[in-house]
């Protein structure tokens, strides 16, 4: 059944997947059929949302509640007569305004403690998915923004504070700034429009590929249900080389086209050069007129190896 459900949602890799934290603990999420897909590829997912335990009021407010619960509770609590639960929603409101960046201090010390040391797993911030690692006691997240692309030595950047103002550093965990801060910025600005572009055309594409999942039977079996995911992958693979060969073979013909011109203007070159050569070899092959005709036919013989200097030169 696990495997079932975690194939049923492999096509929501593209457009991201649903999870729903606690803050109760940094592995603590709401079962979704989502979280199958970590847990059948043994990664492990982490968040750092969580109430310190030293504020009772919050925690008394916000209980065991995750995040979709947690709103439906302020809302119900804000429409309540009941003034103590008036007084419960407004601390749960004030929380979620106040960690808005989904980050605490206590989450980030129980990240730091809880992630093991070199271990790789993923990070939920902000509805993102990042790759962490642990090393030497402090936590890196991968480097991915479009703005860092030219950056080849930026490839972590440290977690040390709530803000996401960490250090950059790299593959080595050695401090290595951004070289140019304004290029950093515009090559930010590029990744959300890019990001904004990609999220319209993989949202038409769900929308598609949801209409596909409806109209699947109910009763289908995993192997059929491998089948189709695999026909799928290999239309899309077969689209997307026959757009890579047209675009080379377009490439190609535009490359070949003032090549072949250039050809053909020096066959022609080279046709009049060999008519010329023929003519001159008629002209030496036939008997020589006497008087002037051969004294104009040494003449001519001598100014055609000049000609030909001259087109040697040019």
């Amino acid at each position: 059944q696990n495997m079932s459900d975690a194939m049923a949602v492999l096509h929501k890799l593209q457009t991201g997947l649903d999870v729903n934290v606690k803050f109760t603990g940094v592995r603590v999420f709401e079962y979704t059929p989502e979280c199958i897909v970590f847990d059948l590829l043994d990664i492990p997912l982490y968040h750092g949302w969580l109430v310190d335990p030293q504020m009772h009021d919050i925690v008394k407010a916000v209980g065991n509640c995750s995040y979709n619960q947690l709103v439906e509770k302020i809302i119900s609590c804000k429409q309540s007569d009941n003034s103590e639960l008036a007084g419960e929603g407004i601390v749960a409101e004030q929380f979620l305004n106040s960690t808005a960046t989904q980050l605490t201090y206590h989450g980030l010390c129980e990240l730091t403690s809880t992630v093991q040391e070199g271990e790789l797993c993923v990070f939920f911030r902000n509805n993102h998915f990042s790759t962490m690692i642990k090393y030497k006691g402090q936590l890196y997240l991968l480097v991915t923004d479009q703005g860092f692309l030219t950056e080849e030595k930026v490839v972590w950047e440290s977690l040390h504070n709530v803000d996401g103002d960490g250090n950059f550093c790299d593959s080595e965990f050695r401090l290595r700034p951004p070289s140019d801060p304004e290029t950093v910025y515009s090559g930010q600005q590029d990744q959300i429009d890019q990001d904004y572009l990609m999220a319209l055309s993989l949202q038409q594409e769900q929308q598609i590929q949801d209409l596909q999942w409806e109209q699947l039977p109910e009763g289908i079996s995993d192997l059929e249900l491998a089948k189709k995911l695999q026909e799928e992958e290999d239309r899309r693979a077969s689209q997307y080389y026959q757009e890579q060969e047209q675009a080379a073979a377009a490439a190609a013909q535009a490359q070949q086209e003032p090549v072949e011109g250039g050809d053909g203007d020096r066959g022609a070159a080279g046709a009049g050069g060999a008519a010329a050569g023929s003519g001159t070899a008629a002209a030496s092959g036939a008997t020589p007129s006497p008087g002037k005709h051969s004294a104009g036919g040494e003449r001519k013989t001598k100014k055609e190896p000049k000609e030909k200097d001259k087109c040697v030169i040019l």
